[in-house]
């Protein structure tokens, strides 16, 4: 293994956000968007695993198709349809239909960043 290797980089460590985070809300970091892992207070170091398939909660109005990209709507906390403003954060691994308040998501594991 290369010297320079740190690790797979499916889970890492960041600052917790203001106002601190729970096991399994969604959260974005900068350009990382990850599932937490442990309860933490702000600023607290806390893990983020950046890739596998999650239930997270989905605008309610929202159709999601399976296989559909999916984005992070920060503010309510939510897995929307892209659209400007916010953040590719994978691919919909089930449809979501109106009314549904959760959807799987296999997230990308790569960087990310609100679409223009």
């Amino acid at each position: 293994m290369a010297k320079t290797f740190l690790q797979d980089g499916d889970r890492v460590t960041v600052a917790a956000p203001a106002g601190g985070v729970s096991s399994g809300d969604l959260v974005i970091v900068g350009a990382i968007a990850g599932v937490v892992l442990t309860d933490a207070e702000a600023t607290a170091d806390v893990v983020l695993q950046t890739t596998g398939v999650w239930t997270l909660p989905k605008l309610s109005t929202a159709v999601i198709g399976q296989g559909a990209a999916v984005s992070w709507d920060i503010d309510p906390g939510q897995v929307v349809l892209p659209d400007s403003g916010h953040y590719p954060i994978g691919t919909a691994v089930q449809a979501a239909g109106n009314g549904a308040a959760t959807v799987a998501v296999r997230l990308d594991g790569v960087a990310t960043a609100a679409a223009a």
